[in-house]
């Protein structure tokens, strides 16, 4: 399965980078390919390191801007001409996507993903990996538009809330199998 990870290329706390080793080696050792943003810094490299690692591929899509911070010993690299390129061509080379901790560029990728599969522009299964409580305003956020109907679907048909990197393998695996 190829396996798109939103994330952060900040350099972060353990017990953000811990979680996120810990996710990648359990991604690579399944035979899994990383598709990601390419970046070799900070947490993008933690994950990108522990794929490899375990004998997982990796599938980066950088920009043109950011290409100076790109993996050198990626399986596949590519780099688009904006950022919207970008996340169309993660989008096109994912089965799956999963959502990690990260900033503004996270949170703006996980939207819009989330925005084209309730339009139905995709089907593939997003995971919000919600490590150490991160996302437990914004998952609070999407029950909220739920609730006040802001959304047209069910948010259960849209994102998976995991808590730990186990848990939001074995949810895209299983996603993945039932197809």
């Amino acid at each position: 399965m190829n396996i798109c990870v939103f994330l952060s290329a900040a350099d972060l706390d353990e017990r953000y980078t811990s979680a996120a080793r810990d996710f990648a080696t359990r991604l690579g050792k399944a035979g899994h390919t990383l598709v990601w943003g390419g970046s070799d810094t900070g947490l993008m490299k933690v994950v990108a390191d522990g794929v490899q690692e375990a004998g997982g591929r990796l599938v980066g899509v950088s920009v043109d801007f950011l290409a100076h911070k790109a993996r050198p010993n990626a399986d596949q690299m590519v780099i688009a001409g904006d950022l919207a390129e970008r996340k169309a061509l993660l989008l096109a080379k994912s089965d799956a996507v999963v959502v990690m901790v990260g900033g503004t560029g996270t949170l703006d990728e996980a939207t819009e993903i989330l925005e084209l599969k309730k339009h139905g522009k995709h089907t593939k299964p997003v995971v919000l990996l919600n490590t150490a409580g991160f996302y437990d305003g914004l998952e609070a956020q999407f029950h909220r538009m739920e609730t006040e109907g802001f959304l047209p679907r069910p948010l259960s048909e849209l994102v998976f809330f995991a808590e730990d990197g186990p848990t939001a393998l074995a949810y895209l695996e299983a996603e993945i199998a039932a197809r």
